[in-house]
């Protein structure tokens, strides 16, 4: 049993809130609730610190340093692509690329942003679309911009679609911009099978770009599946 001086006073002892982690590297970090910060940031500081650019270091979190990243990096991004596409003279440039880079800069390490969900994701696009053309008959059909759009085309656009949401879900491979992917080939801008393999190509060459860009960056950007909890629950590597 213990004794306390009469002349103590016993103050009430005063709940303290916890301190907020600090997820930021530098303390500039872009609120992580931002509508245009996230990830993005992060990436941008990392290749700062990899190039010695500590002049920018302080500004990296900045709205427009992030849109002017965003917009050097979307060019240099399509631009390899077109580059390619000039030399081989095969189209290496289709619109559902632009959102799958956008993916791999603004949240990389989000599971849709994987390389694994990303080539998954385009591929099963790239079956389901073609898949339909040759259901509906229209394999050798027109683009529907060039000769309208028919009952069978829009049986195909809509099968398209639904199996490609439907197997990306059943094989755990969500990539939205796979949506794009097999309307581009359901509405018949793209059915050749030397185009689609084409297709597939520039895909992995962009996802080849992300990952070195990202681990330059100093991102934990997988080298193939998203990373996983304990439980087995895909999550973000913030």
């Amino acid at each position: 049993m213990t004794t306390s001086d009469p002349g103590d006073t016993e103050i009430p002892a005063t709940p303290v809130a916890p301190a907020r982690p600090d997820t930021s590297r530098d303390g500039y970090r872009i609120d992580s609730q931002h509508p245009i910060g996230g990830e993005m940031s992060d990436i941008l500081a990392g290749l700062f610190r990899r190039f010695q650019l500590k002049w920018l270091l302080a500004h990296y979190a900045r709205v427009p340093i992030l849109a002017l990243f965003s917009f050097i990096n979307g060019c240099i991004s399509i631009g390899v692509m077109a580059m390619v596409a000039v030399v081989t003279g095969s189209p290496f440039v289709f619109p559902s690329l632009g959102p799958t880079a956008f993916l791999f800069f603004y949240t990389p390490t989000a599971p849709t942003a994987s390389p694994r969900n990303a080539l998954i994701g385009h591929t099963i696009g790239v079956v389901a679309g073609y898949f339909s053309l040759v259901v509906t008959g229209l394999t050798m059909a027109g683009p529907a911009y060039a000769v309208g759009v028919t009952g069978p085309r829009v049986i195909a656009a809509a099968l398209s679609l639904g199996l490609t949401s439907g197997l990306m879900v059943l094989l755990k491979a969500p990539h939205p911009p796979a949506g794009a992917t097999t309307l581009i080939i359901s509405l018949g801008i793209l059915t050749q099978p030397r185009q689609l393999i084409i297709l597939l190509l520039a895909v992995v060459m962009l996802t080849v770009q992300a990952f070195v860009i990202n681990r330059l960056a100093g991102i934990d950007y997988p080298l193939w599946s998203p990373r996983r909890d304990p439980s087995g629950n895909p999550v973000r590597t913030r």
